[in-house]
């Protein structure tokens, strides 16, 4: 079902984000049209439609790069920055869909249509509802970028089209997924949709956590091994060790520079030499290399 609404609102294309129902969010707003567009709601205390960009990159979108869906907001805060930007704090209020643009060559403006949810099965949604919110804190958990706020708002929702589009407005997702989103009408599909997007995400997130886990266990191990290494050194010095392992590599160079090989078994055996230069030669690998060597 869908419901004209009466009068036509200005228009606020978004790069990179798309803002639900009920979500409060932050915007930094920098496009010529895109102020003015401000300046005109704040001026006539008007609500303010929010629609993606199809190319986030396009610093001046035409009317068919916008989406038609997208949500009406109320502008909570407005503050304007030295550089000529503006911060504006608005709130995700209503779904629409755009229907008419308005000829204003100042900003855009549209007619819009106010979008009614379909609620779907009571039952698999309310299933669906207590999945969500276990696997959003199970992401939440892992991600470590969204607020203990967020996190509260979603656990304290009794309303399943609520929780939805809280939980849909903080995936790391891409744009295209959270406008389909957005463009769900149906709670019950809608849960679903997010429900999988969590699971997806998780599956990233914890391949993601093994890959760092091993490679700073790596680093670790490497690390360690030089300190030992470097320590060994520094021991041997000491002892006097260092000066009978410098003379022992000088007699292996003088060894194999005076030994009739072949090319190959000397370039092998040069190969060997300056690997054992660079152990300690109290090292278990530094006696296999000399064994090598010296046979």
């Amino acid at each position: 079902m869908t419901s004209p609404l009466p009068t036509p609102f200005p228009v606020l294309p978004l790069r990179d984000i798309v803002v639900f129902p009920h979500m409060i969010v932050p915007l930094f707003v920098g496009r010529e049209k895109s102020v003015r567009a401000l300046d005109e709601v704040m001026r006539e205390d008007k609500q303010i439609l929010l629609s993606s960009q199809i190319d986030p990159s396009d610093d001046d979108p035409e009317i068919d790069g916008i989406y038609k869906v997208g949500v009406l907001a109320n502008v909570l805060q407005l503050l304007k920055l030295p550089d000529g930007t503006v911060k504006v704090l608005v709130e995700g209020r209503d779904r629409v869909r755009i229907t008419e643009y308005v000829d204003n060559e100042n900003y855009f403006e549209a007619h819009a249509e106010a979008l009614d949810e379909e609620l779907g099965d009571k039952a698999a949604i309310q299933a669906l509802v207590g999945s969500v919110a276990k696997e959003f804190e199970r992401y939440v958990k892992i991600r470590k970028n969204v607020s203990e706020e967020a996190l509260y708002q979603v656990a304290e929702s009794k309303d399943a089209s609520k929780l939805a589009d809280l939980v849909s407005g903080h995936l790391s997702v891409e744009v295209e997924k959270r406008q389909s989103l957005l463009e769900m009408l149906s709670v019950a599909e809608r849960l679903e949709a997010v429900y999988g997007l969590i699971q997806g995400e998780l599956e990233v997130l914890q391949v993601e956590k093994k890959i760092k886990t091993r490679v700073r266990s790596q680093m670790e191990r490497t690390q360690k091994e030089y300190y030992l290494n470097e320590q060994m050194k520094a021991i041997q010095k000491e002892l006097g060790d260092g000066e009978d392992g410098s003379n022992e590599i000088t007699e292996i160079e003088e060894k194999i520079a005076s030994t009739k090989l072949s090319k190959e078994a000397r370039d092998k055996a040069e190969s060997e030499l300056k690997k054992l230069k660079s152990m300690s030669p109290m090292s278990a690998e530094a006696t296999v290399v000399r064994n090598y060597l010296d046979w």
